[in-house]
């Protein structure tokens, strides 16, 4: 038996293609283009399917980001920080 496939309810959440989240269909989508690119679309799009069932199985088993705190601490930025003056500190303005 099949699960129900979990619709977003909050803004937060991953911007969703039909069904399915985008970073979900990432590993499939390259894996066609690959595919197109070599001549081997059958073989490429199996290779992008079967790496999406292992990233859904693992993105389940941990904490929301996750994947890109690896990332972070790999070396690959994904998003730009974003800071600010602290607002505590004491500073003269001339």
């Amino acid at each position: 038996m099949r699960k129900p496939k979990k619709i977003p309810q909050r803004v937060d959440e991953p911007p969703h293609i039909l069904l399915w989240s985008a970073d979900e269909l990432a590993p499939l989508l390259l894996g066609i283009v690959v595919g197109m690119f070599l001549g081997e679309l059958l073989i490429c799009s199996i290779l992008g399917f079967v790496v999406t069932q292992f990233y859904r199985r693992y993105r389940e088993n941990h904490p929301d980001g996750f994947l890109l705190h690896i990332l972070y601490h790999i070396g690959i930025p994904v998003t730009k920080g974003k800071s600010m003056i602290n607002p505590f500190i004491k500073r003269l303005i001339p």
